[in-house]
Order: C-alpha cells, then structure tokens, then sequence
C-alpha cells in the first residue's frame, strides 16, 4: 500500500475512532445519567414508602392508644357503677333496718314525709297510706300533723288511715276521690334523687 493510501486509511482510521469514543463517551455519560436519575427516583419512592409506613404506623398507634383509653375509662365507669350501685343496696338495707324500728329519727322522717305529700295536695280530705306497723308509730300524731299541714296552706285538714302498703318507709296519700296522689315512700323519694344521690356518692367514693 502506498503511503498515500495509508495516509488517508489513516485518517479514516483516526476519525472512526474519534466517533466511536465520542459515541462511547456519549453512551456513558447517558448511562450515569439514567443511573443518577434512577436512583434518585428509587430514593424517592423508597422515602415515599417509609414516610406512608410511618404515616400508617402513626395512624395505627394512635388508633391503639385512643382504643386502650377508651376501654381503660369503659372499666373505671364500670367500675365505679358498681361500688356505687353497692352503696345504694347497703344504704337501702340500713333504710329497712331502720324503719322496721321504733327509731324516734325514722318516725320523725315518717311524719315529715307525710305532711310534705299532704302540701304537695293542698291539705283537705286525705288518705293516709302506710305499712301495717308504721300506723302505731304515728297515730298519735296524726292530727298534729293535720293542723301543721291546715296552717302552711290555710285548707281545712283531716287525715285518716286507708289501707296499708308494702314499703320500706314512708307514705303514700291520696285524695278521698283519688284523684291526686303524692308517693313519698322510701323507694320513691330514692328513684326521684337518684341523681343528685349518686353524683353525692361518686364525689364521696372518688374524690
């Protein structure tokens, strides 16, 4: 091959090599590029898929710490309804040994509940309801009562025993008629305080 022919080989040559390390240099640089670029979106995606774990793992603790306290304070009230539910049983249990007594604090009581129920009617004509053994206790002072009940409402009064009842203690009254009728039994005055009663307990029992 003449030097000429090898001269212009040579540049061929020369030149097909320059392209080809360009290409190749181009190729690279593509390739990290895809590479950097692909590893920032795996970065990317892997710090979305822990920030979502630790979002849903925050939403699970909370659920878990706010499901533990709600069944912590359902126990407590439990809890505490019972004691109180206890103290209303043992408390109407004194009740009953106490008005099965001649107790002079339980006839004063009896008589204060029966003259509350005549007010509440006005005075007047009045049947007196109470168990069988109460009667003995406040016969003697029925008519006290009677004018006691005549001065606060300024009516003619009179109260007479109707049939007895089955109660702890206390009184039902009644007009003659039936028309109006007052229940200030022991059982009844507790359903109707129950409220106030156990607010009363709770702040003893749980202060």
């Amino acid at each position: 091959m003449s030097s000429g022919t090898e001269k212009i080989v040579s540049n061929i040559l020369s030149e097909a090599q320059i392209k080809a390390d360009t290409i190749i240099q181009k190729a690279q640089t593509e390739t990290q590029s895809i590479e950097e670029k692909g590893s920032k979106e795996a970065q990317m995606e892997k710090k979305k898929i822990l920030d979502e774990a630790q979002k849903q793992s925050d939403m699970r603790y909370q659920q878990i710490i706010s499901e533990a306290k709600m069944n912590s304070r359902r126990l407590e009230l439990g809890a505490r309804e019972e004691v109180i539910e206890e103290s209303f049983n043992k408390a109407t249990e004194e009740l009953k040994k106490i008005a099965s007594t001649s107790d002079s604090e339980y006839i004063d009581s009896l008589n204060n509940m029966i003259k509350e129920a005549a007010i509440e009617i006005n005075g007047g004509d009045l049947i007196v309801h109470v168990k069988e053994e109460d009667k003995s206790k406040i016969e003697g002072s029925i008519a006290k009562i009677a004018n006691e009940v005549k001065s606060e409402t300024d009516n003619d009064t009179n109260l007479e025993f109707g049939d007895s009842i089955t109660t702890i203690g206390g009184a039902i009254l009644k007009t003659k008629n039936g028309d109006i009728e007052v229940n200030n039994t022991i059982e009844s005055r507790m359903v109707r305080f129950r409220k106030l009663l156990r607010s009363e307990v709770a702040s003893i029992l749980f202060k």
